[in-house]
């Protein structure tokens, strides 16, 4: 649970009820998801091991622990659980040294923010040395905090990450906006009391009271993300 960059401040935008925008990592910000389950098809090759493709829908967006012990639980392959996040972790990081392809509008939605001085926070499920090497090519600028899944007690889909955001931004989770593109970050954040936008990147996720789903962050602006608030 570390601040990456110096506090903008927590003060909320004239005229608005918005106090802070609060973003995950992969699959919302950077076009990643489909690395982790490359990754995955490649570790298991190697131990001998083909994945069901229908697997990816239960791994997706959850805490390595959930992710990796399902599939050392459907596979039965030899590994222990601490040996194969190593391997992830590093399979992963090979893949985003070569290209980290950002998710269409990203980057004008936090150059937005920061312009309007929007407190922001990165919550990824994803391991601090995980979110530290993205960080360093999105941009550490952008965000007042980050939260990785691996400083909390309970990650995603539990409440826990966005509600320590919020906190450490000095916001009423109420009062707070969470883009997710998985139904396991979607669920954390309305456990949270947050307002959810959801952007499907590998699995449908259905409109609900309190989330709004779109196509793409290209939708997504600071007078959209005000506007769920009113």
């Amino acid at each position: 649970m570390t601040t990456t960059v110096p506090a903008i401040g927590t003060r909320t935008a004239e005229g608005s009820a918005l106090q802070a925008v609060l973003l995950d990592m992969d699959g919302t910000l950077v076009d990643t998801e489909g690395f982790w389950w490359d990754v995955e098809c490649e570790v298991f090759a190697g131990l001998g091991h083909t994945l069901d493709d229908s697997w990816r829908h239960v791994v997706v967006g959850g805490p390595m622990t959930r992710s990796a012990g399902f599939l050392i639980e459907a596979t039965g392959a030899d590994i222990t659980l601490a040996e194969l996040t190593v391997l992830l972790n590093q399979g992963f990081e090979d893949r985003i040294d070569r290209a980290l392809p950002l998710m269409p509008g990203a980057a004008r939605l936090l150059g937005e923010l920061a312009v309007h001085e929007i407190p922001t926070a990165l919550v990824s499920a994803s391991h601090r040395r995980i979110i530290d090497r993205v960080l360093g090519i999105l941009g550490t600028e952008y965000f007042a905090l980050t939260v990785a899944g691996d400083e909390v007690a309970r990650t995603k889909p539990h409440p826990d990450p966005y509600l320590f955001a919020a906190a450490g931004l000095g916001a009423d989770p109420a009062r707070c906006a969470v883009v997710e593109d998985t139904a396991t970050g979607v669920a954390a954040a309305e456990a949270a009391g947050c307002h959810v936008v959801a952007v499907p990147s590998v699995a449908p996720i259905a409109p609900a009271a309190r989330r709004t789903v779109v196509r793409s962050l290209e939708e997504v602006d600071l007078a959209f993300l005000r506007g769920l608030l009113n």
